[in-house]
């Protein structure tokens, strides 16, 4: 027989594939986030709130341009990396992109989460912004430039020098240096035991010019034999250069301190009232603590006050955290030649008086205090807060008819792919995130839901699976292993259902919606196992959808 009708055929055959396409993705409708502060802290008029961004939001770096302030965070092996924020006020925080948002510019495939991007810093000078930050084991130190805060941001350049957190200084001289940590120039007497090292940057080749001094060996007292100073930053006030560095890790005893010297080669001298920062002195059984303070940056405003960003973190239990470090502000006070952010002692407040520049409006979606927002996913691009795993091989994702679509791809735990994983950060936590799932598993162990990601080893999926050859709903976990166990499951018919997750602390709460009636599947499941101190690492919980598909036998 002639088939007469090509065009007809050829048409048909194609909406038959991309039917059958279309019924192998898994689609989400929507994705809600509601989260509220555990500690009850209301801003009087003229007050602020710490922290100013909530959640996984580490290692800040900020810059002045004019009235314009730029900060952007550590991001490790997430994708897109290194969010960039704008503010005019130093409270009220806009992302206005990414700086990695091509996959040429940084591969992460094979490294675990807390590798990748650490430590970055932003500065800006003769109408270039520069990025320079260290991709530990994809690359080392590297610098990146940019017309625009928002982006395109060029591709990284390699730098040559030793260790990692480098930071620019523009001396008023016109010339510039890089300030880093790296190895002591001896060998170490102590395991922590570092340096901090300053080069002339030229920002023209991008390049180190001349001769690598030593400024700081170990850190304010090398007899008491001070772990890990590191990210450091050079600031000049008056006729001194002041160098700041966290110390002591980046746990429970971080902190701050600062040296100071008449030539920015040193010596360097430790100002006896260090650390400047810390909470560390503070009883360990205090309510709502703020705790391993440090990673600071000073800024200063138009109006020439001197203000301090720098990471901390909010346990609701001992050490227990799983939304990781987050971004606070304080002002820096200035007493005989030296600054101040907090007095030992003293607690980090949660609210505190503004700075003495204009308010602007709060962001349609804040970054700290309460938020709720909902996702419709009908825009033509998911917004700049959205992250995955690694840096991805090819799309796996695609906004369609008000949802999103994810072909399966790699699997959670595989180190040598990209999940197909895209998710939020969790900024509280006392949150309730929940979307619209329609999937339909074919083999066992495929898979489709929400996903509460810090690691490849510590993670937990909820969704619909096949578990010996029955349709589920399932609830995974992986806490510090190589494999999954199964915590709870329930029959499923159907391809559709609304998934419901709600965290409190270190526990969990799973419900879903089917068929016009709401169930739980499991209640206070112990979610410490994504706390940074169980799973390690730096980085803080994501939530988001997630498909994986099995392969045939």
């Amino acid at each position: 027989m002639r088939l007469k009708n090509i065009p007809l055929y050829t048409a048909l055959a194609c909406a038959l594939i991309a039917t059958a396409a279309q019924a192998s993705d898994a689609r989400f409708e929507r994705f809600s986030y509601e989260g509220r502060t555990q500690e009850i802290a209301q801003p009087a008029a003229g007050e602020f709130r710490n922290p100013i961004l909530s959640g996984y939001y580490p290692d800040p770096s900020i810059t002045r341009v004019g009235e314009d302030y730029y900060l952007i965070n550590s991001s490790f092996t997430h994708y897109p990396g290194l969010p960039v924020f704008h503010s005019r006020d130093l409270v009220s925080w806009k992302q206005i992109g990414n700086a990695i948002d091509r996959p040429g510019q940084f591969n992460f495939q094979g490294l675990r989460s807390s590798r990748g991007i650490f430590a970055p810093d932003i500065s800006y000078s003769n109408g270039v912004f520069y990025i320079v930050t260290t991709c530990v084991d994809c690359g080392g130190n590297v610098v990146m430039t940019a017309s625009n805060p928002a982006g395109p941001w060029s591709d990284p350049k390699p730098v040559k020098f030793g260790g990692i957190d480098p930071s620019i200084f523009w001396d008023t001289d016109g010339k510039a240096y890089m300030v880093n940590n790296g190895d002591p120039i001896e060998k170490p007497r102590y395991d922590g035991h570092r340096a901090i090292w300053v080069q002339e940057f030229d920002p023209k080749t991008l390049s180190m010019v001349g001769e690598r001094t030593l400024i700081v060996n170990g850190g304010v007292d090398i007899s008491a034999k001070p772990i890990w100073i590191e990210g450091p930053h050079l600031l000049k006030r008056g006729e001194y250069y002041y160098l700041i560095a966290a110390e002591g890790g980046t746990g429970d005893q971080h902190s701050e301190v600062v040296f100071r010297s008449s030539s920015v080669r040193g010596p360097f001298k430790p100002y006896e009232h260090n650390p400047i920062l810390s909470q560390r002195s503070l009883d360990g059984k205090r309510a709502n603590p703020v705790t391993s303070a440090g990673h600071a940056k000073f800024v200063q405003t138009q109006n020439g006050d001197w203000w301090a960003t720098f990471l901390a973190t909010r346990p609701y239990d001992a050490d227990l955290y799983n939304i990781g470090r987050e971004t606070f502000l304080l002002p820096v006070t200035w007493k005989d030649g030296w600054p101040m952010v907090l007095e030992a002692g003293k607690r980090i407040p949660f609210t505190a008086p503004k700075p003495k520049l204009p308010e602007q409006p709060r962001p349609e979606l804040p970054m700290s205090g309460d938020i709720a927002y909902t996702d419709e996913f009908t825009g033509a691009a998911l917004s700049t807060q959205w992250i995955g795993v690694r840096t991805p091989a090819a799309p796996f994702y695609k906004l369609e008819q008000g949802a999103l679509a994810l072909t399966a791809g790699g699997q959670l735990g595989d180190l040598k792919s990209t999940p197909s994983f895209i998710g939020r950060r969790q900024q509280h936590h006392i949150a309730k995130v929940s979307t619209t799932l329609s999937f339909q598993p074919q083999r066992d162990g495929d898979r489709a839901g929400l996903v509460a990601y810090q690691s490849d080893e510590s993670y937990l999926f909820y969704g619909i699976s096949r578990i010996a050859g029955k349709n589920v709903l399932a609830l995974y976990t992986r806490a510090k292993a190589s494999e999954d166990v199964l915590v709870a499951s329930a029959p499923f018919e159907g391809d559709s259902v609304a998934l419901s997750v709600q965290a409190d602390g270190g526990k969990m709460a799973f419900s879903y919606t089917a068929g016009g009636k709401t169930e739980t599947l499991a209640d206070k499941v112990d979610t410490t196992f994504l706390s940074t101190r169980k799973a390690g690492g730096f980085v803080g919980t994501i939530i988001g959808p997630y498909t994986w598909r099995a392969k045939a036998n």
